[in-house]
């Protein structure tokens, strides 16, 4: 157990030293205000304040984890050997900067309180992050700081024996629509039909009814596929599933058609289920209380794991409202242009609601890689480059890679060559020496 003198105990704190310390390194930690009992404490032990008390691990404190409420903070990021960090403490500290305070700014997602430019769609860009502007996006900064401080703080107690932790993979199935065409209801084909013939898209056209007819395989019901491959992984795939209304964002199956409620109890006996919730649910508690009622009456069991359409979030609301109706998971945060940590980890995390200031027991699962970035690489060569550099990444830190597929990537279209084998390349990841 690592013992942590400090001036004040507050919920910041608490919160990001038990992220650091036990969900990253793997140890209990406990917290102090009294000289006596840090004394007295015979093993792992640190003071977090402003001064130091005697020869002890000292990290001198950045004011932020003993604040309430978002400030105008003054951040300057600087090179600290192989990675970046803010915050810098000077020289009397066993680390040069209080990865404590940085760590907080990052998981708490302080940034994305504070006014900035969204996308259409309302989503915070990458463009406006703070790791993206400096550098580090695509590190796991806070994994890495965790371990620069396990590094430094067992220089001092060198027979403390620290857990290990494996490297291990969560890969995510996006199902916005499980066909193409299938199940699309009358006036839905007969819609797709006129858009394919007035646009000249004769091939789609045949498809189509090829489809409908049964002369071929829907290409977007790769579910079979999906299966085999869960059966062959000692890692559980999540599958989310729409199951909303039809809207100008969301184009699903509807929940109400037989077929489509066996296809999620299906894939349901192989691999973990969640929702994937609709667009117009980010702020819409009611609808998506509905949503999720909807999708446990599929599975017939309580909803453990959520992600917006769109990879839309809007904070502190959408996670209030997941807390509220006691969906434990998400898995939205990540960016859909980039690849990298959008909260700066590779450890799922709980939310801190900076407004109430009270972790949360909503865990979110930040996710570092969509499929669609990696059509910017043109040659497979440099898919599977861009794909190895991110894994070693989160291997080096022994953290959990979260990438998100679609059913589609699975299908036969040109578009999507070599997918396949992109997926068991991170399938296979798991299998190799890090």
């Amino acid at each position: 157990m690592l013992l942590v003198y400090t001036h004040k105990i507050s919920p910041r704190l608490k919160y990001v030293f038990k992220h650091i310390c036990t969900r990253v390194l793997g140890i209990k930690v406990e917290f102090t205000t009294k000289i006596e009992e840090f004394i007295a404490h015979d093993s792992l032990k640190m003071s977090y304040t402003k001064q130091h008390l005697g020869n002890e691990f000292f990290i001198k404190s950045n004011d932020i984890l003993f604040e309430q409420g978002l400030s105008d903070i003054e951040i300057n990021v600087q090179k600290w050997e192989n990675t970046k960090c803010f915050f810098f403490n000077g020289d009397k500290s066993a680390i040069p900067f209080d990865i404590f305070a940085a760590s907080f700014y990052m998981l708490s997602r302080y940034e994305e309180y504070l006014p900035q430019r969204k996308d259409e769609y309302g989503r915070f860009l990458a463009t406006e992050s703070l790791a993206y502007n400096h550098g580090f996006l695509q590190q796991p900064v806070v994994d890495i700081w965790a371990y620069k401080f396990k590094v430094a703080i067992q220089k001092q107690f060198p027979d403390f024996k620290f857990p290990k932790r494996e490297y291990r993979i969560k890969p995510i199935i996006d199902v916005p629509s499980p066909y193409n065409y299938k199940l699309k209801g009358v006036m839905r084909s007969l819609g797709g039909t006129l858009k394919d013939f007035f646009r000249f898209r004769f091939k789609s056209l045949y498809n189509r009814y090829a489809v409908l007819f049964g002369f071929k395989h829907d290409p977007f019901d790769t579910f079979k596929y999906i299966i085999n491959k869960q059966k062959q992984s000692k890692f559980k795939f999540l599958v989310f599933f729409f199951v909303g209304s039809y809207s100008t964002f969301d184009k699903g199956i509807n929940i109400n058609k037989r077929k489509y409620v066996s296809l999620i109890k299906h894939v349901a006996d192989y691999c973990e289920v969640g929702l994937k919730a609709s667009y117009f649910s980010v702020k819409d508690v009611v609808l998506l209380k509905k949503e999720k009622r909807q999708m446990e009456d599929v599975i017939n069991t309580s909803l453990k794991a959520s992600r917006f359409s769109f990879s839309k979030l809007s904070l502190p609301e959408s996670y209030r409202n997941l807390v509220q109706l006691e969906i434990n998971e998400d898995y939205t945060m990540g960016y859909i242009d980039y690849i990298g940590f959008r909260a700066g980890s590779c450890t799922p995390f709980l939310f801190y609601d900076l407004d109430y200031e009270v972790q949360t027991p909503l865990k979110v699962c930040p996710f570092h890689l969509m499929d669609s970035v990696l059509l910017k690489t043109t040659s497979m060569l440099d898919k599977k480059k861009v794909l190895n550099t991110i894994i070693e990444e989160i291997k080096r830190v022994n953290g959990e890679f979260v990438p998100i597929f679609h059913n589609y990537t699975f299908s036969n279209t040109a578009r999507w060559n070599g997918f396949k084998e992109l997926f068991n390349n991170i399938l296979a990841s798991t299998n190799e020496e890090a």
